[in-house]
C-alpha cells in the first residue's frame, strides 16, 4: 500500500512493519506545514491498524529530514498568530508519533536537525550511520523551543547535554550523537537497514505486552505512576486476561514460535 500524498509515502510489509518516508530530497526532506499536518493523521490512522506492529520513520534521498521548510515561514508563521497555528500543527504531529502505542524507530541517516531532530526525537528510538548529522540551531535562528520538544530532548539525553545542543546550535556528528544518546544504535550499513533489522526484534512479540509496557514506561517517565495506577493495573489486567497470554504459554511448554493475534 503506498500513500497517494508524494511528499511523505506510507508503505506497510509483511509481517507488519510500516515505513514513513519523508518524501522531498530535494530540500533534504524539509517539512511543510502541510506535512506537520499528515504527519498527524499517518499515525493516528495507524494506530487504529492492529496489523501494523512497529513503524520505522525516515527521509528519501540518504537524508532523514533538515528541519522545517524555512522557506514557507514568510506565509505560514508570519505573525504571532499564525505562529501558533504553526507550533500547534508540530506539536500535534509530534505527540500522535510519541503516543502511538507500538515501537517507532527513526532511521537517522545524513542531516537529522531543527525540526528533524525534534521528530526523531519522538521514536522510541534512534539508528544512526557514519552520514549522521544531528543537532538544534534555535540559538542561531532566535528561537526558544517549546516544552514539549526541550521536554524530549532532556529525556533522552539529559539535562546537560539538553543545554550543550540548545546552547550550542551545532550539528553533531555521529560519535557525538552516541555518546550523548541523541542515536540510540550505529548502524554498520545504513541507518534504514539498521532500523530494520532494530524493528525486527519487536514484531513477532505479544502487541499487548509491548503496548502495555510502552505504556507503564511512559506514565513512569512522565512521574505519573501515582496518579494513574488504576490504568497500569487494567493494563496488566488486560494482558493477564488475553488469547495471547494463553497462548505465549502454550508455545513455551510445546517448545514452539508463539502465534499472537493482539487480543
Amino acid at each position: 500500500m503506498a500513500d497517494q500524498d508524494t511528499d511523505i509515502l506510507v508503505s506497510v510489509e509483511a509481517g507488519g512493519l510500516a515505513v514513513v518516508t519523508l518524501n522531498r530530497p530535494a530540500r533534504r526532506n524539509a517539512v511543510r506545514l502541510s506535512m506537520w499536518r499528515r504527519l498527524e493523521e499517518i499515525f493516528v490512522s495507524l494506530k487504529a491498524r492492529p496489523e501494523v506492529k512497529a513503524v520505522i520513520l525516515t527521509g528519501a534521498g540518504g537524508q532523514f529530514c533538515a528541519g522545517a521548510d524555512i522557506s514557507e515561514f514568510s506565509e505560514v508563521r508570519a505573525d504571532a498568530e499564525s505562529g501558533r497555528i504553526y507550533e500547534e500543527a508540530t506539536e500535534r504531529a509530534a505527540i500522535a508519533i510519541r503516543d502511538y502505542p507500538r515501537p517507532t524507530v527513526a532511521a537517522v541517516s545524513g542531516f537529522g536537525v531543527g525540526g528533524g531532530c525534534g521528530l526523531a526525537l519522538t521514536c522510541d528510538f534512534r539508528v544512526g550511520d557514519a552520514t549522521t548529522r544531528m543537532g538544534i540551531p534555535a540559538a542561531r535562528l532566535g528561537i526558544v523551543y517549546s516544552a514539549l520538544d526541550s521536554g524530549l530532548l532532556y529525556r533522552q539525553v539529559g539535562f546537560a547535554n539538553a543545554k550543550r545542543v540548545l546552547f550550542s546550535g551545532r550539528f553533531f556528528e555521529i560519535d557525538d550523537c552516541v555518546a550523548m544518546k541523541l542515536v540510540d544504535v550505529r548502524a554498520e550499513g545504513s541507518a534504514l537497514d539498521g532500523a530494520r533489522a532494530l524493528a525486527a526484534e519487536f514484531v513477532d512479540n505479544a502487541p499487548l505486552s509491548i503496548e502495555g509496557a510502552k505504556a507503564v514506561l511512559e506514565i513512569l517517565a512522565a512521574g505519573e505512576a501515582e496518579a494513574r495506577e488504576a490504568e497500569i493495573l487494567k493494563l496488566l489486567d488486560q494482558a493477564m486476561e488475553s488469547a495471547d497470554y494463553r497462548e505465549g504459554g502454550r508455545a513455551f511448554l510445546e517448545k514452539r514460535k508463539p502465534r499472537f493475534v493482539g487480543r
